[in-house]
Parts: C-alpha cells; sequence; structure tokens
C-alpha cells in the first residue's frame, strides 16, 4: 500500500492511495490541472486512476470533481446528498453523472475494499474513509466534528492513518477569528484539535504502524505545534508525520518502510 498526500488543508485536499493495482484518490479540493501535476511528482498518470471517492460537499474536497470527470475522464463517487449539495451551490465543478454511494456504505474496488464511515461535520452528508487491501488497513479521516463511537471503534482497527489536528486551542482561542466562526470549529460539527487527535491516536491506535496528521489550520495552528502535542501525549515510539498544505507528502508505504 502506498499514500501520498497530493495536498491537505482548508486550500485543498487529495490523497492518493495505491494498493493491489488499484489507484484511487480521496476528494478533489485542487484543480484539475494542479491534480495531475502533483500525480506527475511522485510518478503517477492521472489516466491510470480508477476513482475519486468525496468525503463531503465542501469546496476544499469537491471543487475538482468536475474536471477530473470531465476532463481526464475519473469516474467519480459521492454520496446522493453531498452531490446535490454540492450541486445546488455549484461547487463540485458541474459534475453531472457521479457513482452514488450510501454512508456506511462498503465500495469494492478491484481487490481491496474502501469503508465509509458518516461523520457529524457540518456537511450535507460527510464520510472518513478506510481502504482495506486484506493486509493493511489505512483511515482517511478529516473533518470529523467531534470524537465519536465509530471512530473510535474504527481507529483499533487501523495500521495507518491520516487524521485531522486541525487548530491549537490556545491559537484558535486567541486568535484573530470572529467567535462564530471559533465556535463553529471547535464546535460538534466543526474540527478535530491537535489535543482531541492526538488523544484519539493515544487511547485507541495501539495497532497503528504510522499517524499522519493533516488538514492543519494555517491561522491556528503550527505543524512543529501539532508535531510536539501529539509527541507529548502519544510519546515517541509511534512514527508521526505531517501531509503540507502546500506539496506533496508521501505518508506511507510499508514496503519501502518496513
Amino acid at each position: 500500500m502506498r499514500i501520498v498526500s497530493l495536498q491537505s488543508g482548508s486550500n485543498g485536499n487529495c490523497i492518493y492511495v495505491e494498493s493491489q493495482g488499484t489507484r484511487l484518490l480521496f476528494d478533489a479540493g485542487l484543480t484539475g490541472s494542479k491534480t495531475r501535476e502533483r500525480l506527475d511528482e511522485v510518478g503517477i498518470d492521472i489516466s491510470s486512476i480508477h476513482g475519486v471517492l468525496i468525503s463531503h460537499d465542501h469546496s476544499d474536497h469537491i471543487r475538482g470533481a468536475g474536471v477530473l470527470n470531465r476532463k481526464f475522464g475519473l469516474p467519480v463517487w459521492m454520496t446522493c446528498k453531498t452531490f446535490e449539495a454540492a450541486d445546488a451551490g455549484k461547487r463540485s465543478g458541474n459534475m453531472s453523472s457521479p457513482t452514488l454511494f450510501q454512508a456506511g456504505e462498503r465500495i469494492p474496488f478491484g481487490k481491496i475494499v474502501v469503508e465509509t464511515i458518516p461523520t457529524p461535520h457540518d456537511a450535507a452528508d460527510g464520510v472518513g474513509f478506510i481502504v482495506d487491501d486484506g493486509t493493511y488497513r489505512f483511515g482517511i479521516l478529516t473533518d470529523l466534528g467531534h470524537v465519536f463511537p465509530a471512530l473510535e471503534q474504527a481507529f483499533s482497527t487501523l495500521d495507518g492513518v491520516l487524521v485531522e489536528s486541525n487548530y491549537d486551542l490556545e491559537k484558535l482561542a486567541f486568535g484573530n477569528y470572529p467567535d462564530s466562526l471559533k465556535q463553529r470549529i471547535r464546535g460538534k460539527g466543526g474540527h478535530l484539535s491537535n489535543v482531541d487527535a492526538a488523544h484519539l491516536i493515544q487511547k485507541f491506535g495501539k495497532r497503528l504502524q504510522i499517524a499522519c496528521l493533516g488538514h492543519l489550520s494555517e491561522e491556528n495552528n503550527e505543524p512543529e505545534l501539532a508535531l510536539e502535542t501529539h509527541r507529548k501525549i502519544v510519546g515517541k515510539q509511534l512514527p508521526i508525520v505531517l501531509a503540507s498544505r502546500y506539496e506533496c507528502s508521501e505518508l506511507w508505504n510499508p514496503r519501502r518502510t518496513g
């Protein structure tokens, strides 16, 4: 299994996963040309992608879906409510005919299965993803809202994870965002803080071989601060890496890292 973050953050999200001969993209928050450029950087031809799965209808996860479908011929999967919300808000780039799935459904792709987990994030019908290739289980879990029982249960089954570590508590509290936005971010439909994510890993990630921190806020977080918080809570035995807001990040290849 090979995992590469093409970009992760409110400026656009797209994660590449390859396993058992199947190549998938999770979310389409970059332009079509930028997605192709980032894939080229890691030696992947965009025409070889078997599908694009969309987690929810917010622009930083869906704005490039239409272009990837129309220009590059990539099939796109999303829930019906996500499609309706994105289409109404003109956020999917004129996405006309996605393949629809239901939140909670298991979707087979060749020899692998993608499990979908409903999330309480303030989107129309958000989901997280787990990719299972029969040997490894990797979670792509961002825009979660808050920690909930199904998330805890899923974490206990994972070998690797990309999890949102969106904000530092103090930076958000004393930052320049209006109070309404601060309340939304730390509310039940918002995002996980560094502390939230670290405790989730520490309590339920006993099987993890690696944890990747993603969707860091540019305004309310810093990469070094996120890593420091996780090392204090999780310890130093588990490898912890970052998914960049600005460039490709090779997150996991267990055949290479052992």
